[in-house]
């Protein structure tokens, strides 16, 4: 069974995350040889850690909107929001 592999360097996020999920199905068919499991896998771990990258970049991006007091709106970064109950 042949699985289309993506040799584009760069994905985006929705296309990375298509794919893995792609090779998610393709392992747990079962269908699949060894040898093509492994390079499944491997591709998979890359396109985990392309997620997890683009992710962390997004967050660092994103900018809350917290009261500051006197009807104020201060921006923080998002890690530094935390909730915002």
């Amino acid at each position: 069974m042949a699985i289309y592999r993506s040799e584009a360097p760069e994905l985006n996020f929705e296309e990375a995350m298509a794919r893995l999920e792609q090779i998610v199905r393709a392992l747990e068919g079962g269908n699949v040889p060894l040898d093509e499991s492994l390079t499944l896998y491997e591709e998979g771990v890359k396109l985990v850690k392309l997620c997890s990258s683009r992710l962390e970049n997004a967050e660092k991006r994103i900018k809350i909107l917290v009261d500051g007091g006197n009807g104020t709106l201060v921006e923080q970064d998002f890690a530094e929001g935390g909730s915002r109950g």
